[in-house]
């Protein structure tokens, strides 16, 4: 008991986010909402120092990952805004939360191709039942161990130190929690390709290359982003772009005008 009242106290320290590394959303959070919709995983920059170490060993932006299960509402106050998103937060557990809560950090939107609603109800419902779930304290120990500057940690092995867990079904972190969702209706997410044996009776049947899913536990955000199965959605191009009717202004000089004589 004590040491679990140490964990989640160091986890809110490790979690505590810092202003100066805030960074601020590139679109506007109004069009972000209108655009979102359930399925959708929803990619956060975070500023945190266990922020830090993910986007560290991922050698990647995105620290965090939330799935978006109900269509958001304009945006509001965050305190009465309805929960869209699900996430595993390293203190509170598996939760809900509002698009309020990320709307003006930098995001980006991950959308699976393909899936029929009722399998997009699956993957969702399937979250939804581990909403309640403690976050894998392990893991963040496990991450606490590289928030130096720069650990030296080889890259073989960073996907592996973000995969070292309790292994207890009730507890989850937020990347591996929504990859074993997608599981449920097998899409693939970043599989590895392996050639089949031609006797193999997958192979006779014109399929020589098969995908190998990894385990869960192995996913980080970033595998969302360069996911060869995931559309990148931009917002302010969903909704149309029109680069003519931009006001673009000048680009100011860094050095002061001479006003000749």
């Amino acid at each position: 008991m004590i040491l679990d009242r140490f964990g989640r106290r160091f986890a809110r320290f490790l979690s505590t986010p810092r202003p100066d590394r805030v960074q601020l959303a590139t679109g506007n959070p109004a069009v972000l909402a209108e655009v979102l919709r359930p399925g959708d995983i929803l990619l956060v920059e975070g500023s945190s120092r266990i922020s830090t170490a993910i986007k560290y060993l991922t050698q990647s932006s995105w620290s965090h990952s939330a799935l978006c299960i109900a269509p958001p509402q304009p945006l509001g106050d965050v305190e009465t805004a309805p929960a869209v998103l699900l996430e595993a937060d390293v203190s509170e557990g598996v939760r809900l939360v509002p698009l309020e809560r990320y709307a003006e950090l930098h995001t980006r939107i991950c959308r699976p191709v393909g899936l029929s609603d009722e399998e997009l109800r699956t993957v969702i419902e399937f979250a939804m039942r581990r909403v309640g779930h403690r976050y894998d304290m392990k893991n963040i120990v496990d991450l606490a161990r590289y928030l130096l500057p720069t650990p030296p940690v080889p890259g073989k092995y960073r996907r592996r130190l973000l995969a070292i867990g309790s292994g207890d079904p009730t507890r989850a972190i937020c990347s591996s929690l929504i990859a074993e969702a997608f599981q449920q209706v097998n899409y693939p997410i970043l599989p590895t390709r392996r050639l089949l044996p031609p006797e193999s009776p997958e192979a006779a049947e014109g399929h020589r290359e098969a995908l190998h899913i990894r385990h869960h536990s192995l996913f980080t955000p970033r595998d969302f982003d360069v996911s060869p199965y995931f559309e990148i959605v931009k917002p302010t191009l969903t909704l149309g772009f029109d680069p003519h009717r931009v006001l673009v202004l000048p680009h100011e000089s860094t050095t002061e005008s001479v006003t000749p004589n």
